[in-house]
């Protein structure tokens, strides 16, 4: 493979999710899916590769996640890597190894590797004015305070970095601080730490990252090369804090580990645990070997606000160490934004992974295709659930799913499925121009993946899709096979040896597609390589022909638009609700036409595989109908049923997960959230109208 070709393993590490709430699908965009789609091409490129990740759960925002909720540290980490790990199991993420850094492995190798730089004379030690709390009579780790940043002018920017721009900060970068303890401002009072000099390592790390330049992506070879010129300083790895990963040495009581100088070490030590498990040595894996060729290629996937931590600080950890190897590659991506806006886990506006799989079963593959071919791999990008309508229907169901399920149908129907002809010998691509555009792809495909364009590799392999459905309109079988049988089961052949490449092109991006495709094709998925050629056994049986995707309905969509901007006004602080703006203004004629009664709850139930929706049977005085309500995480169904509502009953009906819909109930919603009924004060009669 070009540059890594020289090498004869590969460490794939993507970031350490923190522990302290659910995945969503900007974190999927950032480091994950783009490393399973790189780690799934070199195994099938048969090459060593053990890809690693874990849950990060040490730092003071876990500590603060857990005073909010009245809970422990442990407590919620413990909840939130159960969540992850499964939201990444279910999407496919192929993870050789999800660890944790609570371990004590982690806990062990972590503190070896401090004493180890500490032993070498590595630390500064200094004391230095920190931030402390007054009234806590504590001293504040950087989450613990906010202010104001200096470089975009953000409000609520953290101690350590500012969420809006991305900057790396330090607490008294910050203008007018706040202690997040107190509410207060916090003074300033002296303790003792221990420094990483990277200005002593600054002249190593300009080198080291300038033989990067054309290899790294210009956004992170950029950023580093900003930070480089604005200057090093040395940076505490140790912190006052109760939670985390105690500082091995007897004058540091009370003081823990700096959660990057722990995080990072849990690719190794997660490798470490990995090795133990199956009988391997992890330090081929992570450790300098006699001779350069037998390195280990390091590669790390992140999101854009982890650069200055994989690329200047971790690497200068592993140089002060001396014993590991570098990373050849730090592909990150930009950000993600949804519907128009940064995406935000305070504010509740993002598409969360675990809530994507319940509501869109054994779609897995779909959300895959979206956000391949929107990836921030340089720039910025965004998603919406319009696009995401627009690419599943006109790209996958008409363009992928259509050529398959074409040639899967005339195959069944004019020939039982069998893959036969009058010779005796194997039944290969017999077509000369499909093969000089297959060897293109392939080379397109090959070129994209080994330089991190994702986008463009998913691009090249839907065009072989579009050659596929070229050809067969071209061909036309379905009219051949009148004439010339022998014409139109030939061109049904070659079509079958062309989807055969197709699931083998699709399964570093759609493994659950590639793997419906190759069941179809009764083709076991260990005997499909890449770029191998493909015959079949004359007398080959196909399976039955299944659709590989579904239409995605407006309805859908539509639900998913009114989820998030119900989350975006349930995100409104309670004081604010009377702060939401008006919206615009609507003539006499417009409310008139609204016809609202007061009705009874008869019936309620869970709509299944959701968390959200009850199934309501409601008397409306001038009929009984079923309404769909998005507030099951409000009221239990069996409380409900008796309960006078106002409901909307000349409503455009609607299907909602299958149900139809006739109508809306009215409800309050205060700015926490909570929803109440809109119900009258007396006992009115169905049917009463609400004027």
């Amino acid at each position: 493979m070009s540059q890594l070709n020289k090498f004869k393993r590969y460490t794939i590490t993507s970031a350490l999710p923190y522990a302290n709430g659910p995945l969503h699908i900007g974190h999927l965009a950032g480091a994950y899916l783009p490393a399973d789609i790189f780690v799934r091409y070199l195994r099938l490129k048969k090459k060593d590769v053990v890809y690693i990740c874990g849950s990060d759960e040490h730092g003071a925002a876990i500590t603060i996640k857990a005073k909010k909720e009245d809970t422990t540290p442990q407590a919620i980490i413990d909840k939130y890597h159960s969540q992850i790990k499964k939201s990444f199991e279910e999407f496919g993420i192929s993870f050789d190894f999800y660890h944790r850094t609570s371990s004590a492995i982690h806990h062990d190798l972590s503190q070896e590797f401090f004493l180890n730089l500490y032993e070498k004379d590595e630390f500064i030690e200094k004391y230095s004015d920190q931030y402390f709390d007054e009234d806590y009579q504590q001293f504040l780790a950087d989450r613990y305070i906010t202010g104001t940043c200096p470089n975009c002018g953000y409000g609520n920017a953290y101690g350590d970095q500012c969420e809006n721009c991305g900057t790396s900060l330090n607490p008294t970068d910050l203008i007018n601080p706040i202690s997040t303890l107190s509410g207060k401002p916090p003074v300033l009072k002296p303790t003792k730490h221990w420094y990483l000099p990277l200005d002593k390592y600054q002249p190593w790390l300009e080198k080291w990252i300038d033989t990067k330049e054309g290899e790294w992506k210009v956004n992170v070879f950029g950023q580093c090369k900003s930070w480089l010129k604005s200057g090093l300083q040395p940076r505490s790895m140790t912190r006052d804090l109760d939670w985390g990963i105690d500082v091995p040495l007897d004058e540091a009581k009370g003081k823990k580990l700096y959660v990057w100088m722990d995080a990072p070490i849990g690719y190794i030590s997660a490798t470490k645990q990995w090795a133990l498990d199956n009988g391997r040595d992890w330090k081929l894996y992570w450790k300098k070997q006699e001779k350069e060729e037998d390195d280990t290629c390091l590669i790390h996937f992140i999101g854009k606000d982890n650069i200055v931590f994989h690329c200047i600080i971790f690497p200068a950890i592993l140089h002060a160490h001396g014993e590991y190897v570098l990373p050849q590659n730090v592909p990150a991506n930009e950000f993600l934004n949804l519907e128009g806006e940064k995406l935000s886990t305070s504010r509740n506006h993002a598409v969360w992974l675990h809530e994507y799989l319940e509501e869109f079963p054994g779609k897995q593959d779909e959300l895959r295709y979206v956000l391949t071919s929107i990836l921030p791999e340089t720039s910025d990008s965004e998603f919406t659930w319009k696009d995401y309508q627009a690419r599943v229907n006109n790209e996958l169901v008409a363009i992928l799913g259509n050529f398959v399920n074409r040639v899967m149908i005339l195959m069944h129907k004019f020939f039982d499925g069998k893959v036969e002809s009058a010779g005796h010998g194997n039944i290969k691509l017999n077509d000369d121009s499909i093969n000089t555009d297959l060897g293109r792809f392939y080379d397109e495909l090959e070129r994209s993946l080994e330089t991190y364009k994702f986008r463009q590799g998913l691009q090249t392999v839907m065009e072989i899709a579009r050659l596929g459905n070229r050809y067969l309109t071209e061909k036309e079988p379905w009219k051949t096979i009148k004439t010339n049988p022998d014409d139109a089961r030939l061109a049904l052949h070659n079509s079958l040896i062309l989807i055969g490449h197709l699931a083998s092109c699709l399964q570093p991006f759609l493994p659950v597609t590639a793997a419906k495709i190759l069941d179809m094709l009764n083709w076991p998925a260990e005997q499909i390589g890449f770029e191998e050629a493909m015959v079949f056994d004359n007398g080959h049986q196909l399976n039955p022909a299944a659709l590989l995707f579904e239409k995605v309905e407006d309805e859908v969509i539509a639900f998913q638009m009114e989820k998030l901007a119900a989350k975006k006004l349930a995100a409104l602080p309670a004081q604010s609700a009377t702060l939401v703006p008006a919206k615009e203004d609507i003539n006499y004629e417009a409310f008139a036409a609204m016809d609202i009664r007061i009705g009874t709850i008869t019936a309620a139930e869970k709509v299944a595989k959701t968390k959200k929706l009850l199934k309501l049977t409601i008397d409306t005085g001038i009929d009984e109908r079923t309404v769909v309500s998005g507030i099951a995480e409000h009221y239990e169904p069996e409380a409900i049923i008796g309960k006078k509502v106002s409901i909307l009953v000349n409503l455009e009906p609607r299907e909602i997960k299958g149900i139809a819909s006739q109508g809306m109930i009215l409800m309050a919603e205060d700015g926490d959230g909570k929803l109440t009924f809109v119900s009258p004060d007396d006992d009115l009669h169905n049917g009463s109208v609400v004027r």
